[in-house]
């Protein structure tokens, strides 16, 4: 498929299409698996994480626990060792804090480029070709 018949929300941030980040769990504002951003997607759910002890750790203390699982609203919680797509703001403040996660950049979404310079998500980059 040409790049240009891609749709705008199927974008990574090199420009090419937007990869799966996890299917368990089940990541994604709607649960889809990937980290597309759309008019919907307030938070800018646009990073794909990869989650270790530590910034599960970091991202409990500031406020943003993804290792308590809550089944109430389907939610498992994330692992050590797996992917899940992450808040642009919440991100933009782990760099900000020092303590950034790698990420997956082909599942990474475009839009996050407003929050983040592509040479910063690069340096954090676990798969860059």
């Amino acid at each position: 498929m040409p790049k240009n018949s891609l749709s705008h929300d199927k974008l990574n941030v090199l420009g090419g299409p937007l990869e799966p980040c996890s299917l368990d769990p089940l990541t994604g504002f709607y649960r889809d698996g990937s980290c597309k951003v759309t008019p919907e997607n307030k938070g800018m759910h646009a990073i794909c994480i990869y989650a270790t002890q530590e910034f599960l750790d970091y991202s409990k203390r500031t406020g943003n626990d993804l290792s308590t699982p809550m089944p109430q609203f389907g939610f498992v919680g994330v692992k050590a060792g797996e992917s899940w797509c992450l808040s642009g703001v919440r991100f933009a403040q782990s760099i900000k804090d020092g303590n950034a996660p790698q990420i997956f950049i082909h599942s990474t979404h475009e839009a996050i480029l407003q929050l983040v310079d592509l040479e910063t998500l690069k340096s954090l980059a676990i798969d860059l070709d």
